[in-house]
């Protein structure tokens, strides 16, 4: 397991005291359970999301079922809408979300490994970001690979809200 860049994500979190939730669809919990498997990480995890279906991502996290049709179930923009409502009903500071394809097979058209993430940071001002991805290899892998690209943008995407950047 990649431990290394596990341990910076979380002492970064606790470093600028951010609180995280998550809000994953294909990558189904393991952004969580991979964060989960470090001491300390109960002072900076806040809640976890898994939604697969497009109901349970409309009713537990406000996505629109309009923004689910016109861009599909694989789309930044809904990537960006779980986010927002993974923020929106937690204490969190931050959100990750992913929502995508792990696999083994092409959906509506779109290769099999590829993701939509969002970071999402409250404060003065809110601000998004999002960003696809193709991951390749077995579904796990898909899953495993995501999760971490998720988690260790982090800081990337922090350090741009900082600087005021806006997605």
């Amino acid at each position: 397991m990649a431990t290394a860049p596990l341990s910076e994500t979380l002492e970064y979190l606790k470093s600028h005291k951010l609180l995280l939730t998550t809000a994953e669809s294909c990558t189904a919990g393991t952004m969580i359970a991979l964060l989960a498997t470090l001491p300390g990480t109960g002072e900076v995890l806040e809640s976890g999301y898994v939604v697969y279906s497009p109901s349970a991502k409309q009713r537990l996290l406000g996505v629109s079922l309009k923004t689910i049709e016109r861009y599909g179930l694989t789309s930044e923009a809904v990537a960006r809408e779980m986010a927002l409502g993974a923020l929106g009903h937690s204490d969190a500071t931050v959100a990750i979300a992913t929502t995508g394809i792990s696999g083994p097979e092409p959906h509506d058209g779109i290769a099999p490994g590829t993701l939509c993430f969002a970071w999402a940071f409250a404060g003065e001002p809110l601000a998004v970001f999002t960003r696809s991805q193709r991951f390749f290899g077995e579904r796990a892998d898909v899953m495993r690979e995501g999760a971490l690209y998720g988690l260790t943008r982090l800081a990337h995407y922090h350090q741009r809200w900082l600087r005021g950047e806006r997605a």
